[in-house]
């Protein structure tokens, strides 16, 4: 773990998940021997633009990023499938999550994910995504496609 690594990506959670075994070692105060560094370890992480006491945090981060991707750690398999960074969604931003009551202290579940029409419903959970994540991540959207609006 390392504030100078490579920036921890979902990417990366996936091809880190395809590893039998991970070592991560953790720095604290002021990190890892570099002689270390350079004789034992394949790649530095970073959770983030900023620095930290001890590198323990961060591997809890990476830790529960990569175990979820390992078949079988979730119950079921399509749970990460059509989620915030996933290629099914396009490595976008996951659109807004609705649980019962359909009514909350009188904000309601739009009608399209009430209607019963699939098609409507991927429709806008598409919209929906592109419109979330061009206003809080308009970097993910490089390469996506047409503007969806």
């Amino acid at each position: 773990m390392s504030a100078q690594g490579r920036p921890m990506t979902h990417q990366l959670a996936q091809n880190l998940s395809q590893i039998d075994a991970l070592t991560l070692v953790c720095g604290h105060y002021e990190g890892v021997d570099e002689r270390f560094i350079e004789e034992c370890v394949d790649i530095e992480v970073s959770v983030g633009d900023f620095v930290m006491t001890g590198g323990e945090i961060p591997a809890m981060a990476v830790i529960d990023a990569v175990a979820r991707l390992v078949p079988g750690v979730l119950g079921d398999s399509e749970s990460t499938a059509r989620e915030s960074f996933s290629d099914q969604i396009g490595g976008i931003l996951e659109g807004p999550v609705y649980t019962r009551p359909a009514e909350f202290r009188g904000r309601r579940v739009p009608e399209v994910l009430l209607n019963g029409n699939r098609h409507e419903v991927e429709r806008y959970r598409k919209r929906i995504a592109a419109e979330r994540t061009m206003a809080r991540r308009p970097d993910l959207m490089q390469g996506w496609g047409p503007d969806p609006r």
